[in-house]
């Protein structure tokens, strides 16, 4: 199969869109056609474990991979001793109608395991297929979980380094302790003053500077990329959504072809783009929920059609998703646009001259019939979590959190009855100090220390603390570099120089 850039430019094999990260002309890859899978592939699926769903799914984008490549690759990346559920992504019943698939049992508690764990694979025999010999050097923009798990996938995988810029004080303090206590010979943490936004676009613009490329090459090194920018992110994620499918049907609680809503909670757009690829797929979705916290551009968006990062920027509890500026969002657009990609430059450049676009009303409509969209605040994030908690004695983190209220207002305002999956992508314990407080009464004191947070919550809810988190305690950072946002280019080099301790 072959893969096309967002912006009309590139034509490149699976491996090359995953070596390569972004396209010359900064659009990102896309493949040419959305595999099918029938009705009878689905039910095949039903009798799978993950890991021989995961390798059903993702050979039909991998086709320069051979079968025994991709079943290798999945096998280590999912192994036993690294997630700490047998079934990798657990589907809960919460009510009749209402589901949590968890997808935080990997190594750094969060979503981005799921694609982070076999994206070093891909990319290593990326490298090889299309005879590469310089090191792959994976830059990252994180607002907060994907650093952690792009760390953890690429620490000390021969012919790579890692290099993960996060915003500073814009993480949660676990989330920046997992990262700066990371090991590793080839691994690099910067924080960068500023927010996700700047991170991001920073980061951006390193992959389109042919003098900064000028610079990795003269060090032995090729730029890549471990963002869902990477069709190598995206397309692991697209698996868990027929796994959590195929689930239900095993238990019974849905007939095949029946519909079932996904709701989730995203900033980057990542997640929830691929619901909509495997809904392309012929996955029997009914709405795809799109769950955001104040940062509610995603959410204006499909309300208006217009995409304006013109607005305040506000740091919230779940901080994953203080995201201004959606980057997967592009890849839907572009099918919004039906595939023309001259006109997704032009929104593009229009999002960077002046700040916004507009998809017109015929597209919205487009957009609406299989979107819908919300949003909560600090305080209904909070209410959710207690919420949920005393009634089915769930325990919920600030970002699942968010679209488990996003999908309560959904049904009250349509009557939509629909088996729905919330899509739950973190540990509580990495925002223990929210989550904490949410359950405890109004007025008790904050408590601050992370740690002393995990505890008490554990008391609390009876959930124990996960191992990664106690760990922490007495790990020790190695990572304290930093940047201002428009040094990130020579920060990256001083990381590379001998003597570097970041």
């Amino acid at each position: 199969m072959s893969f096309f850039s967002t912006r009309g430019g590139a034509c490149v094999t699976a491996s090359q869109a995953i070596l390569y990260g972004l396209a010359a002309d900064g659009g990102l890859y896309v493949p040419a056609m959305f595999p099918q899978i029938s009705r009878k592939k689905l039910l095949e699926l039903v009798n799978m474990t993950y890991c021989q769903r995961a390798s059903a799914i993702l050979r039909t984008y991998l086709e320069d991979f051979s079968i025994p490549e991709i079943d290798a690759a999945v096998s280590a990346a999912y192994a036993k001793d690294k997630f700490d559920d047998a079934a990798i992504a657990p589907l809960r019943r919460l009510n009749d109608s209402t589901y949590v698939l968890e997808l935080f049992h990997g190594p750094t508690l969060a979503f981005k395991d799921m694609a982070l764990q076999l994206l070093p694979h891909l990319t290593t025999l990326s490298a090889r297929k299309n005879g590469e010999e310089r090191e792959v050097s994976i830059l990252v923009a994180t607002s907060g979980d994907t650093g952690k798990a792009a760390l953890e996938g690429f620490k000390d995988v021969p012919g790579t380094s890692c290099t993960v810029f996060y915003p500073m004080d814009g993480v949660s303090r676990v989330q920046q302790l997992q990262m700066t206590t990371t090991g590793g010979d080839n691994t690099h943490v910067i924080a960068v003053k500023g927010n996700f936004d700047d991170a991001q676009t920073g980061v951006k613009a390193l992959f389109s500077s042919a003098e900064f490329a000028g610079d990795m090459n003269a060090l032995g090194k090729v730029l890549s990329s471990a963002n869902s920018i990477n069709f190598g992110r995206l397309v692991p994620q697209v698996v868990y959504y027929f796994s959590a499918y195929a689930d239900l049907l095993a238990r019974g609680d849905i007939q095949p072809g029946e519909p079932v809503n996904f709701v989730v909670p995203t900033g980057n757009f990542g997640n929830i783009l691929a619901a909509y690829y495997a809904r392309s797929m012929g996955l029997p979705v009914g709405r795809l929920i799109c769950a955001s916290n104040r940062n509610n551009v995603l959410t204006d968006f499909f309300s208006t059609g217009i995409y304006d990062v013109r607005r305040q920027f506000f740091k919230t509890t779940s901080p994953s998703m203080d995201i201004l500026i959606s980057s997967n969002l592009e890849r839907l657009l572009f099918e919004v646009a039906d595939r023309d990609g001259e006109l997704i430059a032009t929104w593009m450049r229009q999002l960077k001259e002046c700040g916004s676009y507009s998809v017109g009303e015929q597209r919205l409509d487009w957009l609406n019939a299989i979107f819908a969209s919300g949003f909560a605040d600090d305080r209904q994030t909070a209410e959710e979590i207690r919420t949920v908690f005393l009634q089915e004695h769930y325990l919920m983190d600030t970002h699942t959190a968010v679209a488990s209220h996003v999908l309560r207002e959904y049904r009250q305002r349509t009557g939509d009855a629909t088996p729905t999956v919330i899509v739950s992508t973190a540990s509580p314990y990495k925002f223990a100090g929210d989550v904490l407080s949410a359950l405890r009464d109004e007025g008790a004191p904050r408590e601050t220390d992370a740690f002393r947070c995990a505890e008490a919550l554990e008391q609390l809810s009876g959930a124990p603390v996960p191992a990664q988190v106690r760990e922490l305690r007495n790990l020790p950072v190695r990572h304290t570099a930093w940047c201002e946002k428009d040094t990130m280019g020579q920060a990256v080099l001083r990381a590379f120089e001998p003597d570097s301790c970041c």
